[in-house]
């Protein structure tokens, strides 16, 4: 039993929202990956190199995710047919994209992810009660801010 100040109920509901922002990282590490593995072009050192950071940066913040998840007494999920299910983002199926292409599908993602950031963390705080989680997302939303700038970059 975990005795940290919120209800079941309440904890339940945020590890909902958890399971989802874990879902929606993973999903966006593999395509982050899938990049890395097939950029060519021009720039191909300097893309294959930032979709690897990209993707590295994503591994930990699944982990942190997913920690937060045990730290509130729960367990993450962790298969691909769990992350489908709940996961807010588009897998990209086509193995040969532009380098340009690759570029603005993270960016709409990361900027998905930033909405849905706020919005959770809003739920966290309002519908649940947990401040924790609200500063966690809170920071997860503001590294994301950070690589959509980045992202928006490359694109201009």
């Amino acid at each position: 039993m975990t005795h940290i100040g919120l209800t079941d109920t309440q904890r339940e509901g945020v590890v909902s929202l958890l399971n989802a922002q874990l879902a929606d990282h993973f999903l966006l590490r593999l395509k982050a990956k899938q990049f890395h593995w097939n950029v060519t072009g021009p720039n191909f050192g300097e893309y294959h190199a930032f979709f690897e950071t990209l993707a590295n940066d994503l591994s930990t913040i699944i982990d942190d995710v997913a920690e937060r998840i045990r730290a509130l007494g729960a367990f993450p999920q962790a298969t691909m047919k769990d992350y489908l299910g709940v996961t807010r983002l588009e897998e990209e199926t086509q193995a040969q994209l532009p380098a340009s292409a690759m570029l603005e599908a993270l960016l709409h993602d990361y900027e998905m992810l930033i909405r849905q950031l706020r919005e959770d963390l809003v739920a966290a705080s309002e519908s649940f009660g947990d401040e924790g989680t609200t500063d966690f997302l809170t920071g997860l939303m503001k590294q994301h801010e950070k690589t959509a700038w980045m992202l928006r970059a490359y694109t201009s």
